[in-house]
């Protein structure tokens, strides 16, 4: 079938306006300025929604930087307060070395640490209020504090950052302040007037925990430069066993590790020369669940046990430098006590006895106190009553260690953490 085409006749009118075929239409040139007028409203509607959107993220951001308290000078705001999320900053990240290197890429490795990363926030939070606990003590420690002040005060801030909350959180074990040749464990009685001196040397050690996992870390201070080589004996070991340690290492190869670079040290004080030793009979410690001092011992000398570091492990890292005989025994007036971790029931006569028991279970289970706790708590006329527990075997008392008189010692320590694919120091600051 043919088709026959018909031109169209198009008139152009005076109005603007063209006809084709009788039907009228705009001509193009209005129909672009209509198109292009309404074009540039909806862009500046969209310009105009951008910057109100805009505004309002900026406003919201504003809004969560407010929402997020600084903590105060002095301490006084929770560290679950300052994180929110309840994730807490991590520790120092070592990797292992030579037969260990695969653990880094191990995707079973890494599903294994997220089945356990509840107990790493925990231990994390506990690290975090120890790092701010001890940059605030360290500003404002200076000669002429009264020890007892000093401790309550460190105490105190633990006690609001960490939210105290009986066994759940809170204080790990007594704060440890032992001067000069007193190595550790001793603290002031409810009555001690001790003042720190110009020249003391000062073992800071304190732990934090969070449901039983326990931070333990100590630091040495000493106002005096001329103990500057001897605090660095000690950090410089104690970094040494933090490197030397890992999944399947012998404890006695970090011993030995420790040894000898706590021993390349010689100081001068007060214009003699003393060799620094390692004190052989003090350890570093395996930390378990509310059990500070657990089951495998960390010694830093050589010589020591051919057991194995295992992946998982809580280890307490610590060094301790002296200029004396390097070898510490027990000395003056106990004041750390702690529950024996694996004592059964154990019958008691005396209804004292009993009492206080109920009072340490409660209060302390088997994470270790001391007569200032016991103190405060309320309770009275007990030394009998401990001693019946002490006796009983039921508590066992930690009386200060020292070595001999007139000599110097230095500690420093840190937790770490054996993961299944790195080595954390949980402890780790800015500090040491």
């Amino acid at each position: 079938m043919a088709v026959e085409k018909v031109d169209k006749e198009v008139h152009v009118e005076e109005n603007g306006t063209k006809e084709e075929n009788g039907t009228s239409e705009p001509s193009i040139s209005n129909e672009n300025d209509e198109s292009s007028d309404l074009s540039s409203m909806i862009q500046k509607d969209e310009d105009d929604g951008k910057e109100v959107s805009k505004k309002k993220k900026k406003k919201n951001k504003s809004k969560k930087k407010k929402e997020l308290p600084q903590q105060t000078d002095p301490p006084s705001i929770p560290v679950i307060e300052l994180f929110p999320s309840g994730e807490f900053p991590e520790g120092e990240i070592q990797q292992y070395k030579d037969d260990n290197l695969w653990r880094t890429t191990s995707e079973e490795k890494r599903e294994l640490e997220r089945l356990e990363k509840p107990i790493y926030d925990s231990v994390r939070q506990a690290a975090e209020v120890h790092r701010q606990v001890r940059k605030y003590i360290k500003g404002i420690l200076k000669p002429g504090m009264l020890m007892t002040d000093l401790c309550e005060t460190l105490e105190n801030t633990v006690r609001k950052l960490i939210s105290e909350n009986g066994l759940q959180a809170g204080i790990a074990f007594p704060t440890g302040c032992s001067l000069n040749w007193v190595a550790a464990h001793w603290t002031p009685n409810t009555g001690d007037k001790t003042v720190l001196q110009y020249d003391d040397v000062m073992k800071l050690d304190f732990g934090t925990h969070i449901d039983g996992y326990i931070v333990d870390s100590a630091f040495t201070v000493a106002f005096n430069p001329m103990f500057d080589s001897l605090l660095e004996a000690s950090r410089e070991a104690t970094n040494t066993g933090v490197k030397e340690s890992g999944i399947d290492v012998r404890l006695c190869d970090v011993g030995a590790a420790i040894q000898e670079v706590m021993e390349s040290y010689e100081v001068e004080i007060n214009g003699k020369v003393f060799p620094v030793k390692s004190i052989r009979n003090l350890n570093g410690h395996s930390i378990c669940r509310y059990h500070v001092h657990a089951e495998k011992s960390v010694p830093i000398v050589k010589g020591g046990e051919q057991t194995k570091m295992e992946e998982g492990e809580f280890f307490a890292i610590e060094t301790f430098a002296s200029t004396g005989k390097g070898y510490v025994r027990e000395d003056l007036e106990c004041s750390h006590y702690m529950k024996n971790f694996d004592v059964g029931h154990i019958p008691l006569r005396l209804p004292r006895a009993k009492q206080l028991l109920a009072t340490i279970n409660k209060n302390f289970s088997t994470l270790a106190f001391c007569r200032r706790y016991l103190d405060r708590l309320g309770e009275t006329k007990y030394l009998m009553a401990l001693k019946n527990l002490c006796d009983a075997g039921i508590v066992q008392p930690c009386p200060p260690l020292c070595d001999i008189k007139g000599s110097w010692v230095s500690q420093f320590e840190h937790t770490i953490l054996l993961r299944p694919t790195c080595k954390e120091v949980i402890s780790r600051g800015d500090d040491y």
